[in-house]
């Protein structure tokens, strides 16, 4: 069984203490229904843009949503069927982790990651991109990795004929209960290198690799709620991410410096996630009391919630601090759904008068 060669740093240490903690923040973040879809819409965007972009689809990011919203896009035809066909593989392992999920619950079995699960994600992903006879099946020649940038070759993958033994090696470490030790972003680290440098399809083997790694942050209780894209990470720096998996084979088969790059990807990610959640999260009492029924604030009432919340209280003459250019009226009118909702209450009748979160 394939056992991934690496040191755990204090550089991988210090990234997977700064992923846990805001885990645990956007994990248990009370936020309202919308901006739950929001977080969860703006990643998939930005996870299906960049995973494509990074092989060099053409398309922005306003135009890689618009195709998601089956919009029309002038663009060439290879690059809208990228991005549908991405959008179309992160639910298939959005699927598979609800799966998953159901037979544990229901019957205590684990579902496991089999190689007909890595030949379906290439199919969804390749599809009228390659012949139908190359969708889903393993390449049967030998190729070449080139560099994007220089042109030259970055490394020679495996054999054609030792694809089927090294997938299922990788598929043993995915699923034995002996590897569990290790983390499970390290776990999703190692995959995504992993496929890649078996490079089993003749293309389409990164976006498989990225697609199978986020797989088993899924799998693994990682998901953090889906508002995060690491292939955003992945783009803005095309060169140091192609580098980093270069660096395992120079470095004779050891991970470390991949992982190092992977988890401190996941970090940065996170931790901007956490800013913004934590901005507009609304505290345990105000779900509590809004029983988890939904309820669509404004930006106005979540920005007048986020003062409120640090100052302690707002008062009228703080109206024009506030919102420059709109009216008292509308103000007050957008106070009043929040006390009307048990969220702030007023104090006072007069035009000192104050809200504070009840």
């Amino acid at each position: 069984m394939y056992s991934p060669k690496f040191t755990i740093t204090n550089k991988i240490l210090k990234n997977i203490g700064i992923i846990e903690a805001c885990k645990e923040v956007i994990d248990h973040a009370p936020l309202l229904p919308y901006y739950e879809k929001q977080f969860r819409d703006e990643a998939l965007v930005r996870t299906v843009h960049y995973g494509t972009h990074l092989e060099g689809n053409e398309l922005n990011l306003t135009q890689a949503e618009k195709v998601m919203m089956g919009q029309e896009v002038v663009a060439r035809e290879r690059d809208i069927q990228e991005v549908i066909n991405y959008r179309k593989a992160m639910d298939f392992i959005n699927e598979f982790k609800v799966e998953s999920s159901t037979l544990r619950q229901r019957f205590g079995q684990e579902f496991k990651v089999a190689e007909d699960n890595i030949k379906t994600i290439h199919k969804i992903t390749v599809y009228k991109i390659l012949p139908e006879d190359k969708c889903g099946e393993y390449r049967t020649t030998q190729v070449v990795v080139k560099n994007s940038f220089t042109g030259e070759v970055s490394f020679r993958p495996p054999m054609a004929l030792a694809i089927p033994y090294q997938i299922k090696d990788l598929l043993a470490f995915i699923n034995s209960k002996t590897q569990q030790d290790i983390h499970p972003i390290l776990r999703s680290g190692v995959v995504h290198y992993e496929l890649v440098r078996i490079h089993p399809f003749v293309d389409g083997n990164g976006r498989v690799g990225r697609t199978l790694s986020t797989l088993i942050l899924f799998l693994e209780g990682y998901d953090i709620r889906k508002f995060f894209s690491l292939e955003e990470y992945f783009d803005s720096e095309a060169g140091q991410y192609y580098e980093a998996l270069q660096s395992v084979g120079k470095n004779g088969g050891d991970l470390t410096n991949w992982l190092e790059y992977f988890t401190e990807g996941l970090a940065i990610e996170l931790s901007k996630i956490k800013e913004r959640v934590e901005k507009i999260s609304i505290d345990g009492k105000l779900r509590q009391k809004l029983g988890g029924k939904p309820l669509m604030l404004t930006d106005r009432q979540l920005k007048i919630i986020e003062y409120i919340q640090q100052t302690g209280f707002l008062q009228n003459r703080a109206f024009g601090q506030l919102f420059p250019m709109v009216s008292e009226d509308t103000i007050l009118n957008e106070l009043k759904v929040l006390v009307n909702n048990g969220i702030i209450r007023k104090q006072g009748v007069t035009k000192g008068a104050r809200y504070v979160m009840v």
